[in-house]
Formats: structure tokens, sequence, C-alpha cells
């Protein structure tokens, strides 16, 4: 959703001024490409910035439509790739037992897995390698694309309606948190229930749509957040954990890209090797600790430099010129 309120707001002064603003989108864009690809097909495969650009190339055209019809827009992706997701369901036998291998790996494939990834930089390659084509031949084109493309239609509509700016009333922002709350959690909960009540089985969500729920619920829990914190900034409580907040998300591409370096050194064979080693617990608390490196580091690091440094380097790329960087 905010990335599709950045595509407005990262054109709407050159769209107003007459400007011609596809070419800087798009070179903005190509450039966040190469990154996610570099990124996805060396650090981490689990990149989603290749899934973003590739929605940014298509969702530009959609920015000057109004709010209602964006929603809408929006609303058709997202039930295209839910109607994609539950079509598992009603697919050849075949093709449902070979989705199903993908989930319940057995023992020995696990096993093989874990070496890999502890193993050396090309073996970890050679099975990052495998995982991306996957992602990118299948999960980006029949489910990626078409539900992030709908999240950032309609976060083009928010943003249009002015709900990530604080200039909404404190009795909407009050209604969005209660209502978005009350809708997404209990699905998200059924549906976590509903999983642990079938103890996981790939089948049941893949195959009998136990997914579904937490699909449908996940958008009213963004919503939800989007309602807590404009909130807190409008109510302009907190400034500590807002100003830190705000620096993070100042360098939110250097942090996405650091969380990968950090977690794929902790974790691969070329680093500390301790994929397969560490309990949730443990995986928790590396969480809480990257995240608070990162709410310390942004301040400091924009105290001195007037970007990160990988927003310096696609700034500079997009323009074609070494942005000043300092102070």
């Amino acid at each position: 959703m905010l990335f599709g309120a950045g595509v407005i707001l990262a054109t709407e002064r050159r769209d107003q001024a007459g400007k011609r603003t596809w070419t800087y989108h798009y070179a903005r864009t190509f450039w966040l490409l190469i990154f996610g690809m570099i990124h996805a097909y060396f650090i981490w495969y689990g990149d989603i910035l290749v899934t973003y650009a590739l929605c940014g190339f298509v969702v530009y055209w959609f920015r000057n439509f109004s709010a209602p019809l964006l929603f809408f827009i929006g609303g058709i992706s997202l039930l295209i790739a839910l109607l994609i997701m539950m079509s598992a369901g009603v697919a050849p036998a075949d093709v449902q037992q070979g989705t199903l291998r993908d989930f319940v790996p057995n023992t020995a494939e696990i096993d093989r897995e874990i070496a890999a990834y502890r193993g050396t930089w090309s073996d970890v390659q050679n099975a990052r390698l495998i995982e991306v084509l996957d992602i990118q031949f299948a999960g980006i084109p029949f489910f990626l694309f078409w539900r992030a493309g709908g999240l950032m239609l309609i976060g083009m509509a928010l943003f249009k309606l002015g709900v990530f700016s604080t200039t909404r009333s404190v009795k909407f922002y009050i209604r969005l948190l209660g209502v978005s709350g009350l809708i997404g959690f209990p699905l998200v909960a059924h549906s976590a229930v509903q999983l642990i009540g079938h103890n996981w089985d790939p089948s049941f969500s893949l195959l009998q749509h136990g997914g579904v729920y937490n699909y449908l619920g996940s958008i009213g829990v963004a919503l939800f957040y989007v309602g807590g914190i404009m909130l807190i900034a409008k109510k302009m409580i907190w400034h500590a954990l807002q100003a830190c907040l705000a620096a993070v998300g100042r360098m939110a591409f250097t942090n996405y890209i650091l969380q990968s370096v950090i977690a794929t050194g902790l974790f691969y064979g070329y680093g500390f090797g301790l994929l397969g080693a560490v309990e949730r617990w443990g995986q928790f608390l590396i969480v809480l600790i990257i995240w608070a490196f990162q709410l310390w580091m942004s301040p400091v690091w924009l105290s001195k430099f007037r970007f990160g440094p990988l927003e310096w380097l696609w700034r500079s790329l997009t323009y074609f010129k070494f942005q000043a960087m300092l102070k």
C-alpha cells in the first residue's frame, strides 16, 4: 500500500508542473528491478523488490484515477490473486500431488537443503537459484503480481483520501482502527486456529482453502496498524519512537537489504552456518536485536547524511548524476 502511495508522492509535483514524469518513474523503477535481481540471485531468494518493480511499471498508469476507481480495480486484482490461490483445490490430482510434495519434504530432502545452505558459497548459490526461479516464474505471475499490485492501487486510493498523511480526523482513525481490527484479527485468528487444528497440514492449507481467512484478514490487520500509527502521529506522542521509525523509513531500502545481509551471514555456510540450529525463541530474539540496531543506527546515520547509502545510490542512478550526500 505504501509503495503505491509512494508512486504518486514521487510523481505528483512533476505531473502538476506539466513535466514528463514517465521517464523519471521508469528510470527509478528500472534500477529498483536491477537491485532486486541482485538481491534475489546473490543474497536472499525471498526478495520482494522484483515484484514491486514489475508492479510499479504497471500501476504508474493508474495514478490519476479517482480513489473509488482505484479501490475497485485494486479489489479486482486482489480477487484474481485469491481465485488463483483457491484454484489449487480444483486442479487435476497430479498437479495437486506435485504441489503438496513441495510443501511436505521428506527427511532426506530437508537434510540436503540444510547441508546446501550451510555449505560453501557455490552450494548456497545453487540452492538459491532453484528458489529464485520458482518465485520469479511461478510465484510472481500467478500470485504476487496480483496481490501486490492490488494493494498498491488501494494504497494510491488511501493516499488520495489523505489516510497516510494524518489529514483525516481523529474520529476517522479511531473508526479505522476499530473496524479493521474487528475484521482483520478474528479472520487471522480463525485461520491460525484452523491450521493448528489440522496440524499445519499443507493439503488443508493449500487445497481446502485453509489460508483464505488469513489472506483476507491480513489486509484488515495492515489497516489497523495504519490507523494506530496515524493516531500516534496525529496526537504528537512518543516523539523519540516516531523519530526513530521515521529514520528507518527514510532508509527503508538500505535497512531491507541490510536485514538480508545480516541474516544470511548468520544462517548461511559462508557466515556462521546457523540454519536449522536456532529455536523459535532464538529466531524471535534475533529479529528484535536487528530491529533495535536499525532503530538506533538509522537516526545516527541521517544526522550526518541526507540519504541512506543505497537510497543515495538509487537516487544517483535515477538522475544519472551523483547526489550530494553530506548534510
